[in-house]
C-alpha cells in the first residue's frame, strides 16, 4: 500500500466547526519525499504529521509519522535516537530491522518498539520494496511512566480480536501496544504511546465518535472505504469525511471521533491502523 503524503486540510476553531474541534487530513498524492535521519538513495520518507510536514505547530505530541519505503536491495541510514522512543508498523514487504547490531527479520503487520538510545536501521533484501509506518515520540525527564530498555517485537496477526464494551459488538479491537504499566496491550512498552491498536469493522459497523480530553490520535485506514467523524458543526452536528484506503486524520484533544464502514456484506471489512499518545 503506497501511503504519501499530501493534501492537509486543517480545521481549527472557526467557521462551521465548534471550538473543540481540532484535525489534519492527509491523502494520497505521488510526492511528498523529504530526507530525514533514515534516508537513503534507496530509502525514502514521506511524512504525514510532524516533522517535514506541514503541521509541525499543531501536532504537540508527535515528532513524526510517516511512511518510509524501502527499495528491493536497498536500506536505511543506521541512526541512533537520544530520548525519542520509535514505535514502527510494517505495511507491506519482508526485511530486517537491525537492533543494537542484532539483525531480526520483520514482515506484514509486525509492530515495533525501539527504545531511545537504540542504534537501529532497516533493510530490504527481497525483490518487492518494505513499506513501514515510522512513528516518532520524545521522551522527557519528567516522565512518570517508564519505557522499556529493550526492543520488542510481535506481528498484529497473533494478536486475537475483541468487542470493547464501550463501541459497540460491530467494531473489533486488536490491542497490539500500550505503556509498560500495561495489563491488555500485546506489548507493554511505551512511554508516551498509551494505545496502538487494529479496529475491525464488520458491513456497516461503526467506531461510536468519542473524544479523549487529554491525548492526541491518528487513524489510518488500512483497508476499505467509510465515513470519518473528525469534529463537529457549530450546532453539534457530527463532521463526517468520505475516507478510504491510505487516508490518514490527526486529531488534537477533545475532537469529536469515529468512523461509519461503508463496506457491505460480502466485502472485505474495513480496517484503521489507530494511534494515541499523551499530548504534553
Amino acid at each position: 500500500m503506497k501511503i504519501i503524503r499530501v493534501l492537509l486540510i486543517l480545521f481549527l476553531a472557526a467557521g462551521t466547526l465548534s471550538a473543540e474541534s481540532q484535525f489534519l487530513h492527509r491523502s494520497v498524492c505521488p510526492s511528498g519525499e523529504i530526507g530525514m535521519e533514515l534516508s537513503t538513495p534507496s530509502a525514502h520518507y514521506l511524512p504525514m504529521f510532524g516533522e517535514g510536514s506541514d503541521s509541525s505547530s499543531v501536532v504537540k505530541g508527535l515528532i513524526r509519522y510517516g511512511n518510509l519505503n524501502i527499495d528491493p536491495s536497498g536500506e536505511s541510514r543506521s541512526t541512533r535516537l537520544t530520548d525519542v522512543e520509535q514505535v514502527i508498523y510494517v505495511l507491506d514487504g519482508t526485511g530486517v530491522l537491525t537492533c543494537s547490531k542484532v539483525p531480526v527479520p520483520i514482515c506484514k503487520n509486525d509492530f515495533i518498539y525501539v527504545p531511545a538510545g537504540k542504534r537501529f536501521s532497516l533493510a530490504n533484501p527481497r525483490e518487492r520494496k518494505l513499506s513501514v509506518i515510522i512513528m516518532w515520540f520524545r521522551i522527557t525527564p519528567g516522565d512518570t511512566i517508564k519505557p522499556a530498555s529493550e526492543m520488542m517485537i510481535a506481528n498484529a496477526d497473533e494478536v486475537p480480536f475483541q468487542v470493547l464494551g464501550s463501541h459497540g459488538p460491530t467494531t473489533t479491537f486488536q490491542l497490539l501496544m500500550g505503556t509498560t504499566l500495561s495489563t491488555r496491550d500485546k506489548l507493554p512498552a511505551a512511554s508516551r504511546v498509551n494505545s496502538l491498536f487494529v479496529m475491525d469493522f464488520a458491513a456497516g459497523g461503526t467506531n461510536i465518535p468519542h473524544r479523549h480530553d487529554n491525548e492526541e490520535e491518528i487513524y489510518l485506514i488500512l483497508r476499505g472505504k467509510g465515513d470519518i467523524v473528525a469534529g463537529e458543526t457549530s450546532d453539534g452536528k457530527e463532521f463526517r469525511h468520505s475516507s478510504t484506503i491510505g487516508d490518514a486524520y490527526f486529531f488534537s484533544p477533545k475532537t469529536l471521533i469515529g468512523f461509519y464502514s461503508l463496506n457491505t456484506e460480502g466485502e472485505e471489512h474495513a480496517r484503521i491502523l489507530a494511534v494515541r499518545f499523551r499530548y504534553p
